[in-house]
């Protein structure tokens, strides 16, 4: 079996015959086995500056990524809370008593608040500084 740092592929002479890159190195079939293996792993094959080829971790993902992801979480959570305060909001109309006190809806959309606000935030997109949800609100979403 040969790797291709150039082409960063496997080449096997019983198939490629003489088609084989010059910068072709050989290695061992357990070798080739473990870069496979690495990679269903989630290592990423890379070449030394020999091309012999050799397994390394995945570059992070961008910026971006976390934050589309936070965005998303945070979107989540305001739909999900939409029904709340519509619901709320049904019951003060009718001049029934409500489902929330008022101290609740006002903490609920100071949640809200903090949800819409947080991109704008220093700590954003770090997820362990996600804004926090009231306690009692995980069981009125039930």
């Amino acid at each position: 079996m040969l790797y291709s740092k150039v082409n960063k592929g496997f080449y096997d002479r019983e198939i490629h015959g003489n088609d084989i890159p010059a910068d072709a190195v050989e290695i061992t079939e357990e070798h080739y086995k473990n870069l496979l293996n690495g990679q269903d792993e989630g290592k990423q094959i890379s070449a030394d500056e020999n091309g012999y080829p050799m397994l390394i971790d995945p570059p992070p993902p961008p910026p971006e990524f976390f934050a589309a992801a936070e965005r998303y979480w945070r979107d989540a959570q305001l739909a999900e809370t939409d029904g709340v305060v519509s619901r709320h909001r049904d019951e003060v109309e009718e001049g029934r008593g409500t489902t929330l006190t008022s101290e609740q809806y006002a903490e609920l959309q100071a949640y809200r608040r903090a949800l819409r606000n947080w991109p704008e935030n220093g700590e954003f997109p770090l997820a362990e500084h996600r804004p926090v949800a009231p306690p009692w609100l995980a069981a009125e979403l039930e």
